[in-house]
């Protein structure tokens, strides 16, 4: 493993701009997109395209890599677990240059034979790093966490390529459960790299910025 600890700021520039490049980012203020949550808004993300693009893919692992162990330590972890679906390709990655045993966590028990939640060997007292593609609210992870403390290991970390940025409580909520969030880049990142590169119209951008600055306000106005 060779790894390199650009600053902060370059990460989260050259992140947005690798999104923004294999598209994996739309942002549409006339046709709002629909998430999980029903609420509508005019931004997008994709991670899971990253898996297509090998270059991107291997800078980003390198970057999260590099993140994980500036910001928590160099032999902070003994386990890497992927959250189903998006957070396994990207948790078997960052574990193989971690060089760790790699895990991943259902989303709710399969049903059948041993019932299990956690897939690979987790064992008690292992320090586990939760990696997924993206966080939100946190809302989702604090599931993964739980069903990972149940084996007797610990989870005090997670690391996400991309952060929305622009609910405070996330973190807060987070960190309530134990659980520090670690990231690449967020909304703002991407909306400025945008704005450099003349990426969408100007509409569109002054749309965007309004609904980062106060997202619940935005979906009032705008169904």
């Amino acid at each position: 493993m060779s790894l390199t600890f650009p600053a902060r700021d370059e990460i989260a520039r050259l992140t947005a701009r690798m999104l923004l490049e294999i598209k994996a980012v739309d942002f549409n203020a006339a046709q709002p997109f629909t998430y999980a949550s029903g609420l509508k808004g005019p931004t997008y993300v994709d991670c899971r395209r990253i898996i297509s693009f090998p270059r991107v893919r291997a800078t980003l692992m390198d970057f999260m890599a590099a993140t994980v162990m500036r910001d928590a330590g160099f032999e902070a972890f003994d386990n890497v677990a992927g959250g189903e679906t998006a957070g396994i390709p990207f948790g078997a990655l960052v574990a193989e240059r971690l060089g760790l045993p790699m895990t991943y966590v259902r989303k709710k028990p399969k049903g059948y034979g041993r019932n299990a939640r956690i897939e690979g060997v987790m064992t008690e007292g292992q320090r586990v790093l939760l990696v997924e593609d993206l966080t939100t609210d946190g809302g989702s992870k604090l599931s993964f966490v739980d069903a990972i403390r149940e084996t007797g290991a610990t989870c005090a970390h997670t690391a996400v390529i991309f952060y929305y940025g622009i609910f405070p409580e996330t973190t807060q909520r987070l960190a309530d459960h134990g659980v520090a969030l670690h990231h690449l880049c967020t909304w703002w990142d991407v909306l400025a790299e945008a704005r450099a590169q003349g990426a969408f119209d100007d509409a569109t951008l002054t749309e965007v910025e309004a609904f980062l600055t106060d997202p619940r306000a935005w979906q009032a106005a705008n169904g």
